[in-house]
């Protein structure tokens, strides 16, 4: 099934999005990410589906797109609740057939892909405002997981502080002492409006 992956900012979508991978049939196959915030509107078609050598001036050589590369593997779609309109109906028909048309190509081909999905935008809000299309929202949300914001799990403040502490640690190259009870209180009487990526940049910080 296709997953949708909802939270805030910095909660840790993309985590999760790796997680559901590497606990499927398909761990070991490709694991192909795009954000579809970060690319601009031009070219979203072009890193999805790739394109034939000539197919547009400055197309030097053939590219294989992001869709391809994840045959037989999982597609991660981060932010896609930005993605534009246009590309939101062609995709739509992408999830429907599994078949694309890299640009400047005579045929079809075929991916054999597991989608996920995540974003921040409350899709539900943009379907009934008429910016995201509703028959590709039921499309990506056959299994929805909504991912609770770390001020609603003051508990795991703790778990993930040893973790990132271990990690960054191992980073830089030193030796950093266990956390300060004093700090883990005032990091648990936060509200962290960024979420898990904000605790690690503090702890990062922190350690340096």
């Amino acid at each position: 099934l296709a997953v949708l992956i909802l939270g805030e900012t910095g909660v840790g979508k993309d985590v999760v999005a790796r997680l559901l991978h590497q606990c499927s049939d398909r761990a070991d196959k490709p694991y192909v990410a795009i954000n579809c915030a970060a690319i601009p509107e031009n070219l979203v078609e072009s890193e999805l589906f790739g394109y034939e050598k000539g197919a547009f001036s400055g197309a030097q050589s053939n590219k294989v797109g992001l869709v391809a590369q994840a045959n037989g593997g999982t597609l991660f779609l981060d932010e896609v609740g930005d993605m534009p309109p246009l590309m939101q109906a062609k995709l739509l028909r992408v999830l429907e057939t599994h078949r694309f048309r890299p640009l400047g190509a005579g045929k079809e081909s075929h991916s054999d892909f597991r989608l996920i999905a995540a974003t921040h935008q409350p899709l539900e809000q943009r379907v009934a405002e008429g910016t995201f299309r509703q028959d590709l929202y039921h499309r990506l949300c056959q299994c929805l997981m909504q991912i609770a914001p770390l001020r609603e799990r003051p508990d795991d403040i703790s778990l993930l502080s040893e973790h990132f502490i271990v990690q960054i640690s191992r980073q830089q190259q030193k030796r950093v002492g266990p956390l300060h009870r004093a700090l883990l209180r005032q990091l648990v009487g936060y509200d962290f409006p960024g979420n898990v990526r904000e605790l690690r940049n503090l702890l990062e910080i922190a350690c340096a």
